[in-house]
């Protein structure tokens, strides 16, 4: 690809992210305030949250994987579910998936 055709895409995509976020200020308010429309709202960055998880979680290239990121990811899931702070999270995974890799497993 061309470094124009390149330029030309990352504008089209900014102006069309600009566009779409002044249509959403141009929205009427009381169209946001129905019990529906935040519930689908906060529902939908969920399971956008959670598609970017599993795409991360379990592929490399295009290709289905299984490492040492699923161990991290799962061990993250347990700690969450015992209502541990979220850096302890973090850090926990982080360290499973560094000592699995340092082990040769992922």
């Amino acid at each position: 690809m061309s470094p124009i055709a390149t330029w030309a895409a990352v504008l089209a995509g900014a102006l069309a992210c600009y566009l779409t976020k002044l249509l959403g200020h141009r929205v009427p308010a009381h169209w946001l305030a129905q019990p529906r429309v935040s519930r689908i709202s906060a529902l939908v960055t969920v399971a956008l949250l959670a598609a970017l998880v599993g795409v991360q979680t379990f592929t490399a290239g295009g290709v289905l994987v299984l490492d040492a990121r699923v161990v991290a990811v799962a061990v993250a899931a347990v700690a969450l579910a015992l209502r541990a702070p979220f850096i302890v999270v973090v850090v926990l995974a982080a360290a499973v998936a560094a000592a699995l890799r340092a082990l040769g497993l992922g």
